[in-house]
């Protein structure tokens, strides 16, 4: 595996974030949830901006988003748009967790940053959702 793997790899998960993010957007509607989905596919975005600079960067050319996702569900409403919300963010830490182990120093901070957030985030939506616990004992680690 060379040292730009895991951050393509987490490019891919930010790529389909942001894709997941307009069916979560449109579920919520005028929900008071939308602002907050709003808020988390902009970061989203601004995390995949820097990894494409940064893999550009190294020389690596970053691997474009795929035309279309398949969503692990119908998105219907506010609860499965939330319920949808929670799991990409468990996904995207899961990716991000899984680079730590095989990225520079350097990156180590960026990796880290980008976990935390994603569990953070995650959190938040359990919350809105209303899964229990709201809290995971290690964020990203899969199942």
């Amino acid at each position: 595996m060379t040292r730009a793997a895991p951050l393509v790899a987490a490019l891919a998960a930010e790529h389909a974030a942001i894709y997941a993010y307009g069916p979560v957007g449109a579920g919520l509607g005028e929900d008071g949830d939308a602002d907050a989905a709003r808020e988390a596919e902009a970061v989203h975005r601004q995390r995949r901006d820097a990894l494409v600079v940064l893999l550009d960067q190294r020389g690596v050319d970053p691997p474009p988003a795929e035309p279309a996702y398949e969503l692990p569900f119908p998105v219907t409403g506010g609860t499965s748009a939330r319920r949808l919300a929670v799991l990409v963010e468990e996904r995207v830490g899961v990716v991000w967790r899984a680079a730590l182990a095989d990225v520079t120093r350097a990156d180590r901070e960026v990796v880290l940053e980008a976990l935390v957030d994603s569990a953070v985030r995650a959190t938040r939506w359990r919350v809105a959702a209303g899964v229990e616990p709201a809290t995971v004992p290690f964020p990203g680690a899969p199942d």
